[in-house]
């Protein structure tokens, strides 16, 4: 599988496993103490061949996610959720430590940032309705339409701005929602 786009990692292990996986070229950030240089590459990567966010499922991930789309609006994201990004034995959450197969389904799955102006047909009280706010088991209920989605674990705020963000519809998501194991319908 040949990536077309350039790939943003965080680190030299995180290339190292993209690699292994796919064929294709990144620029690593070198943590989330991502500095303008990197920045500017980025950018320049992006009008050259197009860009795919690809970092770790955590808070350090999440913060280069938002500072590269910030300053680089448009780049697709690719996402893996905590259990793709654990290794067997459970030394640590990242993309290093994903299997072959996560990374490309990850990144077979990837979201395109449209910046177009998009009103969300989704509101908080439909949130509330489906049982992802507000309701006991609203976290594992998320967990499960995240994952699903492919658009990172977030909390209730959050998942209304991807939904929006991904211009994911209200049929979508109730697909997602009517797909929720019988263990964790019950709100």
């Amino acid at each position: 599988m040949r990536i077309k786009e350039v790939i943003v990692v965080e680190g030299k292990d995180d290339t190292q496993k993209i690699k292994q996986a796919v064929e294709a070229d990144t620029i690593e950030t070198n943590g989330s103490a991502i500095n303008p240089t990197i920045l500017d590459q980025i950018k320049h990567a992006y009008e050259k061949r197009g860009v795919i966010v690809f970092t770790d499922p955590d808070y350090p991930g999440q913060r280069i996610r938002s500072i590269v789309s910030e300053r680089v609006p448009g780049v697709k994201h690719a996402f893996l959720t905590k259990d793709e990004a654990r290794d067997k034995f459970d030394r640590g959450i990242g993309i290093e430590h994903a299997s072959s197969a996560a990374i490309r389904q990850a990144l077979a799955a990837v979201y395109e940032r449209d910046d177009t102006p998009y009103q969300s047909e989704m509101t908080r009280d439909d949130l509330m309705r489906y049982g992802l706010i507000g309701h006991e088991g609203a976290k594992r209920r998320r967990d499960y339409v995240t994952k699903q989605l492919r658009i990172g674990y977030c909390n209730g705020k959050q998942l209304l701005k991807r939904l929006a963000m991904f211009k994911i519809s209200k049929e979508q998501l109730e697909t997602v929602v009517n797909a929720i194991p019988e263990e964790d319908k019950h709100v």
